[in-house]
């Protein structure tokens, strides 16, 4: 009885007036002279809130490769397959599995292209990639990765979601919605697009899904306005736009103490934060104020949508402090069933454009001493086969791959991943993981904890039950952090 009466004190003093002016008032002073200063005590604001852990990277710069490069001709160097290519393709390789496109027995395709190793670390690496080699040193290959997706879409999704379906949110929403930003001027979610067009699933992949809006990725753009639709109409001054935003909060504010959706409140934070944008994008994104000679490492091209200049822009907004910077290049599916979709030409092509760039992109942080709590991920969706894709069963007009879940290559760099390791094998035909594969949900278990975050404690509920990235998926993996 004593304790229960004790307890029925220990509450009333929460909901008591002078309990709280005793014990707060130290916070409220706080709070006051924030708003004087300008800061903003919203906690509904991206100010970093705490991780669950001491992160290794306070950032990610995540490279997809949508349309999913070939291993073979990368980083999987594999001589056997030189030895069998133009040989069928045995019959171990193809009972009970799925492919996208093959048909009957295809023939094997030995690698396109030459491998030397380079560094200390000897890494392979294809002669497709001439500036990547100078970097092998500070990055860690895993050379084992599987997914359960065979298709660019759900696989896309898969990458970046956790899941196959649309309707979950992206993995750079799952980090803000855990990290928040620190800075309140830019979104904490940047994309970036190169290449033929979007990816094949679409915005869902830096989408926010369940979570608030607040936390989806927002498009930025190296060529024209930075940001579509940013910048007032013409005859709005930016007082009247701030009358405006003001009015529209208001009425909000009103809407969310009648309805209770925190949806409400999320849409006011966007307004609020693209009336901030206003003055630091245009600043954020201007790549014509870097010297020639950065201009010179990434291969960059004034007013060009490319990826080098995406590249580029990237490390200006981590510069800039925002929390997951996703970058997507699109034209990697190469099957083989046309020149642009083929390993000796559009592959070719891909390859030119991000070579340079993601290399210069690696030495401009180290550099800068930005590296180090900086994680920077390479891959696509998905790997190619070792053998040649033979559509509708007979070979294709050119040479290509089909789809491939089972392996394939995908590289690290900063944020407290050991540099310059090999992590991972895949057989001698490069078909399947042998040695410490990695599935995607290990991926992602393993960013979120390079940034201080359980994955198994970053969850939200809807309709029910706590959703979380990894699924009830995923673990760390350990050996290369």
């Amino acid at each position: 009885m004593k304790l229960v009466k004790e307890a029925h004190l220990r509450n009333s003093e929460y909901l008591t007036r002078r309990h709280f002016l005793k014990t707060c008032g130290i916070g409220l002073g706080t709070m006051a002279l924030g708003s004087l200063i300008g800061c903003d005590t919203n906690t509904q604001n991206k100010l970093a809130k705490i991780a669950q852990f001491a992160p290794k990277a306070k950032r990610v710069i995540f490279l997809h490769m949508a349309g999913a490069p070939s291993q073979l001709e990368l980083f999987d160097y594999k001589p056997k397959l030189y030895d069998l290519d133009g040989q069928s393709c045995p019959d171990s390789l193809l009972n009970g599995k799925r492919f996208a496109f093959i048909q009957g027995v295809p023939k094997m395709l030995g690698p396109t292209v030459s491998f030397n190793q380079y560094g200390q670390s000897g890494a392979w690496v294809s002669e497709l990639l001439p500036h990547f080699k100078e970097v092998v040193d500070e990055v860690c290959f895993l050379k084992a990765v599987h997914t359960d997706e065979f298709n660019h879409a759900p696989a896309q999704l898969f990458m970046h979601t956790g899941n196959p379906q649309s309707g979950r949110p992206s993995m750079g929403a799952w980090v803000t919605y855990g990290l928040g930003s620190e800075n309140q001027n830019l979104p904490g979610f940047v994309v970036l697009v190169s290449g033929q067009s979007a990816p094949s699933a679409g915005k869902s992949v830096w989408g926010s899904g369940f979570l608030p809006a607040e936390y989806q990725g927002v498009q930025f753009r190296s060529k024209g306005d930075p940001v579509l639709y940013v910048n007032n109409p013409k005859g709005v001054t930016r007082d009247i736009r701030r009358e405006a935003i003001e009015a529209i909060s208001a009425i909000n504010q009103k809407e969310f103490e009648e309805i209770g959706d925190p949806n409400i409140l999320s849409r006011t934070a966007q307004y609020e934060l693209a009336f901030r944008m206003q003055m630091t994008v245009p600043e954020a994104t201007d790549i014509k104020s870097e010297p020639d000679a950065i201009h010179a490492l990434y291969g960059t091209e004034i007013g060009k949508n490319s990826f080098a200049n995406n590249c580029l822009l990237a490390r200006r907004l981590a510069e800039r402090d925002v929390r997951f910077i996703q970058l997507y290049h699109r034209g990697w599916d190469s099957h083989g069933s046309n020149q642009f979709e083929s390993l000796e030409g559009g592959f070719l092509e891909r390859c030119k454009e991000v070579d340079q760039a993601m290399t210069a992109l690696i030495l401009d942080l180290k550099q800068r001493g930005l590296l180090d709590e900086t994680l920077v991920v390479w891959g696509g969706e998905f790997g190619r086969t070792p053998m040649q894709e033979n559509r509708s069963g007979t070979t294709n007009p050119f040479v290509g791959r089909d789809h491939h879940g089972d392996a394939f290559t995908m590289w690290m760099a900063g944020g407290g991943i050991q540099p310059g390791i090999t992590y991972g094998e895949t057989g001698e035909l490069g078909y399947a993981g042998i040695r410490d594969k990695v599935h995607v949900h290990d991926l992602q278990a393993t960013i979120l904890h390079q940034l201080g975050l359980n994955h198994e404690n970053l969850t939200y509920r809807f309709q029910g039950r706590d959703f979380r990235l990894t699924d009830v998926h995923g673990k760390v993996v350990r050996d290369i952090v």
